[in-house]
């Protein structure tokens, strides 16, 4: 006869299991490009994409080639349901730091789609303040269609900014390094001094200001740059099959490029 102990059933384990909650309705994928350079604004996009007209070869922008990018970002134009590129200055970023600017320009990207997303998926570790749900996703520009899309979006329009920026200061090198702080760009800072559009906050662009202070030396003074609704536009001069963006002003003087939705 089996002993009471025995008898008895045991319990299956605790488990426990996430909570999901996904409204239905449209997604939006958000990134941005421009956190590290030591000029120039920082750019995000946001995209909705089409289900039914898929991209091949959407990728982490940092790993297509500047062809690559070029091309798919003229296909993102074309096929996403809406998207929407915007920027934080130069100014803000010395202002409210490059992490608050980006946020910011994230947030502006958003609230720049013609069709309001019910979710929000941004690349990396932090939200921008949203009116909708938003998810953080790490490396998510590599994994997310719709996030890669913006990280395009976003990189291309930034690289067009600077060729139009080497032009206008071509002892820097923009067009080359985009910004960033390599040999090549630092040696021009410390021969050339800092540009209007050297982000101040950045180490090397302080230091360089700092010895100019001392030595009363002026910044270069070639042409300003054009407004931000000029770069938008000139940034989608390369794309004659797509429609002409619409700029929207914003509280800080931004301007948003919107793409407009399909009928």
């Amino acid at each position: 006869m089996p002993s009471k102990k025995s008898s008895k059933a045991k319990a299956p384990p605790t488990e426990q299991v996430a909570f999901v909650f996904d409204l239905p309705g449209l997604v939006a994928g958000v990134d941005e490009a421009g956190r590290g350079p030591l000029a120039g604004p920082v750019v995000a996009a946001a995209v909705i994409l089409d289900d039914l007209k898929p991209i091949k070869g959407l990728n982490d922008s940092k790993k297509l080639t500047a062809k690559q990018r070029d091309k798919l970002y003229d296909e993102i134009r074309a096929k996403a349901l809406c998207c929407s590129i915007a920027q934080a200055s130069v100014e803000e970023i010395d202002d409210i730091n490059i992490l608050q600017a980006t946020m910011l320009a994230m947030k502006r990207a958003v609230e720049g789609l013609r069709l309001k997303p019910a979710k929000v998926l941004v690349d990396g570790n932090r939200l921008p303040v949203l009116d909708v749900l938003a998810e953080a996703i790490v490396k998510g520009d590599a994994t997310v269609p719709a996030i890669s899309a913006a990280s395009i979006l976003a990189k291309v329009t930034r690289d067009r900014w600077c060729a139009e920026l080497d032009a206008l200061y071509p002892q820097y090198g923009f067009a080359g390094h985009k910004g960033y702080g390599t040999a090549e760009h630092i040696a021009a800072l410390q021969k050339h001094g800092a540009c209007p559009e050297h982000r101040k906050t950045f180490s090397p662009v302080t230091q360089v200001l700092a010895q100019a202070s001392a030595c009363h030396c002026p910044w270069p003074s070639p042409s300003p740059l054009p407004p931000a609704t000029t770069r938008c536009s000139r940034s989608f001069a390369k794309s004659p099959r797509t429609t002409p963006p619409t700029a929207r002003p914003g509280a800080f003087g931004w301007r948003a490029t919107i793409c407009a939705a399909r009928p």
